[in-house]
């Protein structure tokens, strides 16, 4: 009965769950092409992050889905404490990617 009750939330929070898988393809799109595009005297360790954070953010964004899933199960209400952790890696993991993608068009040029 309780999954009748909480059907949008949970369509909601899996909504999410699969924006964050969209947002690693994307990470890791960007990586694989920055890797096609880069000269031969450009190190390739800002690809290898690219790629290997796509994978981080998976699997983040799984742990954040099963936290919010047992929230919303709970029968009484949640203490919000320690559960927004995965939402502030996720959000610092991206403003740091995009700080690598600025660098890495700065060195293409």
């Amino acid at each position: 009965m309780a999954a009748k009750e909480n059907f949008k939330d949970h369509a909601a929070n899996e909504r999410t769950f699969l924006a964050w898988l969209r947002t690693a393809i994307a990470i890791v799109g960007v990586g694989l092409t920055a890797a096609k595009l880069t000269r031969a005297d450009i190190p390739g360790w800002s690809d290898l992050a690219m790629v290997l954070s796509g994978g981080v953010v998976v699997i983040l964004a799984f742990v954040r889905m099963r936290m919010l899933r047992a929230l919303i199960d709970a029968e009484e209400p949640p203490d919000e404490k320690g559960t927004n952790w995965p939402d502030l890696l996720l959000f610092a993991l991206v403003i740091a990617l995009m700080v690598l993608l600025g660098i890495f068009i700065l060195h293409v040029r």
